[in-house]
């Protein structure tokens, strides 16, 4: 929640316009590294874990993650509402990582305990629990930058180190999660849905690890700049849905966020069928194939920038989201040719590409974030960055319900049995439809939304300039 509306320093505070230590800076890093331990985890397994491990049918499951999205649809804006009109003793913001953390690890731990097996109603109220200690954890720390320094490098070197650690979470979950789950497996079978018990230990670990984590963050981030009483009154919940509909800009980055968070859910959450079914692979290749899903980030996301200059805010859109398509080609063809698919390190090689596009293209919307809310200011005068905080919430929870409906849905239509070690030809075919046909599609798709995004970075610039005129001429 950022609101930067006036806002101004609590008594005894003084501003903060020098730079942060490094500790502080890898302290509020480390918040998303945790928030990621779990995020990715749900994203990338518990639908594996629900229908191979739990035993739920993969279309009930799909509807119960469309529900839980139902439910984060309406808790979302009350969460960033509560956040922003109340100041708990031991920080507005930071405060969460504590409150909302601990329960937060519980819940997540629990749904991957297999002691009610086949239960809807016990898999539905850990999931619930867990979404929202999420959200109660994710919307508060998204505003903590802002409310640690008024330097506005400084926030940016926050950003930075935050996109690496959350990419280092995904990373540490993709390969570690499969790896994990073999050690704790006392078996000598590869499959990974063959110990329930190896899959409770696998995210009791990192669930405690990252509640650590999220302790650590708790203990470096040191609040300076919130917003007074009277800003914390004018907060309404309403003030969401309006600036949704008069922000043309917002509305464009709403529906890209949700097709991008919903390829890479559907992806994401297909890779350990893909692996264990179609390739045959074992838990190594499958940690090997995950991981790949954010190694190229610590490889491209710092050259950005020198991107950007050279090609565009929308021309880096296209070559990206152009190059994950082209990944995900790969992936098909090779996934379709019986002595290409042999070759294990083809695959490794699409999948890198693939990810190459989704990681930079998704990793940057985020800095269009902030121009939204410019232009929102521009356009009516009130910078309300915890509402569109809240909104940004909404929207990828609702790329993330694709993730695990749309899923469950093909898995059930295509006749997937999780009992059988080999899957039929039309099973094998629809894994592969979740791996890289329907993200495609929903690639395609988001190109074409992206295109009717205006805001260049001349019109930004022009815009903040004018936004300081007016301050400058008390026209606030």
């Amino acid at each position: 929640m950022e609101n930067e509306l006036n806002l101004t320093l609590p008594v005894g505070a003084t501003d903060n316009t020098g730079k942060l230590t490094w500790l502080q800076r890898i302290g509020f890093g480390s918040g998303d590294l945790a928030q990621n331990l779990i995020y990715q985890t749900v994203s990338m397994y518990l639908l594996f874990y629900y229908t191979n491990v739990f035993g739920l049918d993969p279309a009930v499951a799909a509807v119960m993650f469309l529900i839980v999205r139902i439910i984060d649809v309406i808790w979302d804006p009350l969460v960033g509402t509560f956040v922003d009109k109340h100041n708990p003793r031991i920080g507005k913001y930071r405060a969460y990582l504590v409150l909302g953390g601990i329960p937060l690890t519980g819940f997540a731990i629990l749904c991957f305990w297999n002691g009610f097996t086949g239960s809807l109603l016990y898999a539905y109220i850990t999931y619930v629990g867990l979404s929202m200690c999420y959200t109660l954890v994710n919307v508060p720390y998204g505003a903590l930058n802002a409310s640690l320094t008024r330097n506005t490098h400084e926030i940016t070197v926050l950003t930075s180190i935050r996109m690496f650690m959350a990419n280092l979470g995904g990373l540490a979950v993709g390969m570690g999660i499969p790896m994990m789950v073999k050690y704790f497996d006392p078996t000598e079978v590869s499959d990974l849905s063959s110990n329930d018990h190896a899959w409770f230990m696998t995210m009791l670990i990192y669930g405690l690890v990252g509640l650590g984590f999220l302790l650590f963050c708790f203990s470096q981030c040191r609040e300076t700049v919130v917003m007074d009483n009277k800003e914390m009154d004018q907060v309404k919940v309403s003030d969401l849905w309006l600036e949704f509909v008069r922000n043309k800009p917002l509305r464009i980055l709403a529906f890209f966020f949700i097709t991008a968070f919903g390829l890479m859910a559907i992806s994401n959450s297909a890779g350990a069928y893909y692996v264990n079914y179609n390739l045959g692979g074992s838990a190594e290749e499958l940690s090997v194939f995950m991981g790949l899903g954010s190694i190229p980030a610590f490889i491209f996301m710092p050259m950005i920038p020198w991107i950007k200059r050279q090609v565009g805010k929308k021309g880096m859109f296209y070559i990206f989201l152009t190059t994950a398509i082209v990944g995900m080609g790969m992936l098909y063809a090779i996934s379709e040719i019986e002595v290409l698919k042999q070759h294990i390190y083809l695959v490794y090689l699409a999948q890198f590409v693939k990810s190459t596009g989704i990681i930079v293209a998704t990793g940057y919307m985020w800095a269009l974030v902030p121009e939204v809310i410019s232009f929102g200011e521009y356009t009516h005068g009130k910078r309300i960055s915890g509402i569109v905080n809240a909104l940004t919430g909404i929207f990828y929870k609702a790329g993330m319900a694709l993730g695990g409906v749309v899923p469950g849905l093909v898995l059930a239509f295509v006749g997937f049995n999780s009992e059988q070690t080999m899957q039929t030809p039309m099973a094998q075919q629809g894994i592969l439809w979740l791996v890289a046909v329907i993200p495609a599609a929903l690639l395609m798709l988001a190109m074409f939304i992206i295109s009717k995004y205006d805001l260049s970075d001349e019109r930004i610039d022009e815009i903040n300039a004018e936004i300081e005129s007016r301050k400058g001429n008390g026209n606030d």
